[in-house]
């Protein structure tokens, strides 16, 4: 990946943001009845992706790069939780669950294909010039 390339030109941290957003707005409202505990937990998990999405881009290593990125679907996870909890309670529509279901499950799998890439390059460093 190029040095140049900063963690806002991944697609995965762009849907990230999005998703972010959607559910910070929709957490803010009146739809949680106000429950502050809940309204935190989504918004935290959410933030969360984005953030260690963005952190780990920018430490500069491949290693620190995965880490974060690991963090970031363990955030996603967490997400999906947490909206699960959101629908059961009645928060949170089916309609509207399986729209922030799908999204987080695409960020996801977004991740986990930017983490095969980076350890897909890794790899071909290592054995790059080396004779059979």
């Amino acid at each position: 990946m190029k040095k140049y390339y900063n963690f806002e030109n991944l697609e995965c941290w762009r849907q990230a943001r999005d998703l972010a957003v959607d559910i910070h707005r929709f957490s803010s409202e009146e739809n949680l009845n106000g429950d502050h505990v809940m309204s935190e937990q989504l918004c935290r998990s959410a933030i969360s992706v984005m953030s260690n999405i963005a952190e780990g881009k920018t430490r500069g290593s491949d290693q620190d790069f995965i880490k974060h990125l690991q963090n970031a679907k363990a955030s996603a996870a967490a997400l999906h939780s947490n909206l699960i909890i959101s629908r059961e309670i009645g928060y949170l529509a089916e309609g509207d669950f399986i729209d922030y279901q799908d999204r987080t499950n695409r960020i996801s799998a977004l991740i986990g294909g930017l983490i095969n890439a980076i350890i897909k390059n890794k790899e071909g460093k290592k054995t790059s010039g080396v004779c059979p």
